[in-house]
């Protein structure tokens, strides 16, 4: 089936990575994070793929445009990302063939380098991680960049990631040591409960509320006197109602009375509509009717895809009585 190829802005370009990923355990510094997220976005977005032969290239104009910083600050983070990157390592779980748990641990590249007259980095993934990005037939998880773009924690990025991955949910629960694993914490840092709270869990939770979709809270459990694990309960926050002047007031009015369990709905309805499919089947890549019918129950939850989406909502039951 023919698909096309979609302009994306900064406000949603998609990153893609499997839960497998996500949970994994791993210290990447804030600019390496936003690396790997580059390159994942633009594997994407150009068709290329990914694989562990070919080179991804990330200009640092890329980097400027989505993380809004400086010129100068840009290439001298690209460039010292590329001396540590290659030696970074992450750990994670897989079954064997007669189903037993492998604890794996794999390097995330297997090539850089900084182009220092282009401004820009080229990288090839490890081949352990290629298939951790590109293998969607199970379970997934998508975002947009713009949510971690403006996170200077890389405890607040990991933290937000995990917390997505749970997203029908609105809740994790998770033991404080596999926490501090999944954060890539050593076994010496922040081993004081106060420091731990001040310096990373309380930094990541007040940025993940001020600068992303969701507003998440916790609670602690403790065995005895010691804080033993913590709960997490987040929800998206609400949309923008505000009508523009030039605004159908009608389908806006729509859109803000929908339902979640509508977006369910309409979503698997979307996802096996041949149109959707020719649109936007290359974000799920080869994954299921109903792992795209999620996706795009996500996407629903924002006013511009919901008024891309009307006229086939619309055909396919959607009206005012609906809602």
């Amino acid at each position: 089936m023919p698909r096309k190829k979609l302009n994306k802005g900064k406000e949603d370009m998609l990153v893609v990575k499997d839960n497998a990923l996500i949970g994994a355990s791993y210290n990447l510094d804030v600019v390496e994070q936003r690396l790997i997220l580059l390159a994942i976005v633009e594997a994407r977005e150009t068709g290329k793929g990914i694989n562990a032969n070919d080179a991804l290239t990330i200009h640092a104009s890329s980097y400027i445009q989505q993380f809004n910083v400086e010129k100068h600050t840009a290439y001298k983070a690209l460039k010292d990302a590329c001396k540590d990157l290659f030696a970074r390592q992450f750990s994670y779980q897989e079954l064997s063939a007669k189903g037993s748990v492998i604890n794996q641990t794999s390097r995330w590249v297997s090539q850089i380098g900084y182009i220092e007259t282009e401004g820009s980095v080229q990288l090839i993934f490890a081949p352990a991680i290629v298939p951790l990005i590109t293998r969607l037939e199970k379970q997934f998880t998508s975002y947009e960049l713009a949510q971690v773009a403006k996170l200077g924690s890389k405890y607040a990025m990991r933290l937000y990631e995990l917390l997505i991955a749970w997203r029908s949910t609105g809740k994790l629960t998770i033991d404080l040591f596999e926490f501090r694993e999944k954060l890539g914490l050593g076994v010496s840092e922040y081993k004081v409960m106060s420091d731990f709270k001040k310096s990373v869990l309380d930094l990541a939770v007040t940025q993940v509320n001020q600068h992303t979709d969701i507003k998440v809270s916790y609670e602690q459990h403790k065995k005895g006197r010691t804080i033993s694990g913590f709960t997490f309960r987040f929800k998206v926050k609400p949309q923008n109602k505000k009508i523009e002047l030039n605004q159908d007031i009608h389908t806006a009015d729509l859109f803000t009375k929908m339902t979640d369990a509508q977006r369910h709905l309409f979503g698997n309805k979307l996802a096996h509509d041949e149109r959707i499919q020719s649109d936007y089947s290359h974000l799920i890549g080869t994954g299921s009717y109903e792992d795209f019918g999620k996706l795009i129950a996500n996407m629903l939850t924002e006013e511009k895809y919901f008024k891309t989406f009307l006229p086939i909502l619309t055909e396919l039951g959607f009206t005012t009585r609906s809602v």
